[in-house]
């Protein structure tokens, strides 16, 4: 489940607001700008708000959410963002808006006048429905469901949208490029600067390019057979091809993995990534200033979570759809059913308490209930040993795997671990009484440490009441040890050093 937390700028927004939002598209130079839908498809920007690319017919800046009317109810399906800044979003009717930046004709309006609010893009796509839109520096993608690849912008001679590759639906897409090439990321095999649209042919005639992206300066391509060709920069190895030599030609990515499903770039990084068929995530270039140029298997589960962890700034790449409250993962799942009646079918008794528990969670996760429980068809088991409050944890640890007791209490649920042999509940525990060791309660769980069996916590508590305890404290603690502690604890002493007095 996405989580849009991960995006600093969205930390501005209370709770209740953040339960809401549906979709969601971090941008802005540093990360500091961001368009969102609600559940009521309400769109709203939040932000600095530079060129005016938050769409809201103004250019202040903004900590407050602020709703964009113009497009409230259109149901976007596709969003993307440039340099300028610019942005370009795609409705499911199959419209087109945009607006922020302008100077080289991004927003397809046939002028270079800034857009503050988001304008219809009509010219050459009358009776046209875009499905996708993508922005690079200065220039505009829309994908429509005839086939045709229209682009907008820094075209070198016009400024309304160029219809670049006109044929069936049946046939290959075709990738036009122009515009600034130092780096070769026009892909036209130099390095000069394109002025019109021109076709990047070479290597990829014939094939069925699907998904395209573009980096900063480099440009990733995704065919219908699951192969990626890149070109471009390569200072970072974000080409994927193990050297940081530029290309400017496309160049097949020997991935050495299964087929490809979707590439991703964004082009205020130097970062790519990329997922597998089988819904493995790799990722290569930029990663926090050090250059990776292979592509890498990463924990994740979606090519967003890379740049939300690796791209600088820490933008989204595409339009993010989030999960709803209505969705538990089975982990909030469990949680949730935890000391529920509803469903459960055991309970237990603990000072005159009741606990409802599932049996079937209960054996699966403990060989202490496995062996009880298979012997027994009870529906109330009662508890004397523990404590409600020590009983109620360690069944809430099962369902829940974390324990959230103060350090005294955490003795008595490390107590029941060394009863039922739970070895991890028994490390959760001594880092729980580590974390809240004091003056005032060191003895006590040196105590129960020495009690238990916990070597490594009796290591730290002796260790802490060495070096931390007062001369008065000192005095009151052998007072206050039992004989056997007292002789262990002196016994340690030579080796980390002897009272203060």
């Amino acid at each position: 489940m996405l989580d849009v937390g991960k995006w600093p700028v969205f930390a501005l927004l209370p709770p209740e607001e953040l339960r809401l939002v549906r979709q969601a598209c971090v941008f802005g130079s540093a990360a500091n700008e961001a368009l969102y839908v609600t559940v009521g498809d309400e769109v709203f920007a939040i932000g600095t708000n530079c060129s005016g690319c938050l769409g809201l017919g103004d250019l202040q800046s903004t900590i407050e959410p602020r709703r964009i009317d113009v497009l409230c109810g259109k149901k976007i399906v596709s969003l993307s963002y440039g340099t300028g800044p610019h942005v370009v979003i795609a409705t499911a009717d199959g419209e087109v808006y945009a607006w922020g930046h302008n100077g080289y004709s991004q927003l397809g309006n046939g002028t270079t006048n800034h857009g503050l609010t988001p304008a219809l893009v009509s010219t050459n796509l009358l009776n046209k429905r875009v499905t996708e839109v993508a922005c690079g520096s200065h220039h505009t993608i829309a994908l429509t469901t005839d086939g045709e690849n229209r682009l907008i912008g820094k075209s070198g001679s016009g400024t309304v949208p160029v219809t670049t590759g006109l044929f069936p639906a049946v046939c290959p897409p075709q990738v036009y490029a122009w515009g600034y090439n130092n780096s070769g990321q026009v892909g036209s095999g130099s390095t000069a600067n394109q002025p019109t649209p021109r076709r990047v042919s070479s290597c990829l005639q014939n094939k069925v390019v699907v998904n395209v992206a573009c980096g900063y300066a480099h440009t990733l391509a995704l065919t219908d057979e699951g192969f990626i060709y890149a070109w471009g920069a390569n200072s970072y190895g974000q080409l994927g091809t193990g050297n940081k030599c530029n290309q400017t030609v496309p160049t097949l990515i020997n991935m050495d993995k299964e087929r490809m499903v979707e590439v991703a770039a964004c082009h205020t990084s130097h970062t790519s990534a990329a997922k597998t068929q089988s819904g493995q995530v790799l990722m290569w270039g930029q990663c926090r200033g050090q250059a990776v140029p292979c592509p890498h298997l990463t924990h994740f589960s979606t090519t967003d979570d890379v740049f939300a962890c690796f791209a600088t700034p820490a933008v989204t790449w595409h339009l993010l759809s989030v999960d709803g409250d209505d969705y538990l993962t089975v982990a909030q799942s469990l949680k949730r059913e935890f000391d529920s009646p509803d469903i459960s079918d055991l309970k237990f008794l603990v000072e005159g308490k009741c606990i409802h528990v599932h049996k079937a969670l209960l054996k699966i996760r403990c060989e202490h209930f496995r062996a009880l429980l298979n012997e027994s068809d009870e529906e109330a088991i009662e508890i004397h040993q523990f404590s409600y409050l020590v009983y109620r944890a360690f069944l809430e640890y099962l369902y829940t795997d974390s324990i959230n007791l103060p350090p005294e209490d955490a003795i008595g649920l490390l107590d029941l671990a060394t009863f039922y042999r739970e070895m991890r509940l028994k490390r959760l525990c001594q880092e729980t009484i580590k974390r809240g060791i004091s003056e005032e309660n060191a003895i006590t769980l040196l105590s129960a440490a020495v009690k238990y069996e916990a070597r490594e916590l009796e290591e730290f508590c002796f260790k802490f009441c060495v070096n931390h305890l007062t001369a008065v404290t000192q005095t009151q603690a052998f007072a206050d040890m039992d004989h056997d502690l007292l002789k262990n604890f002196i016994s340690k002493a030579s080796r980390y050093g002897a009272f203060k007095n």
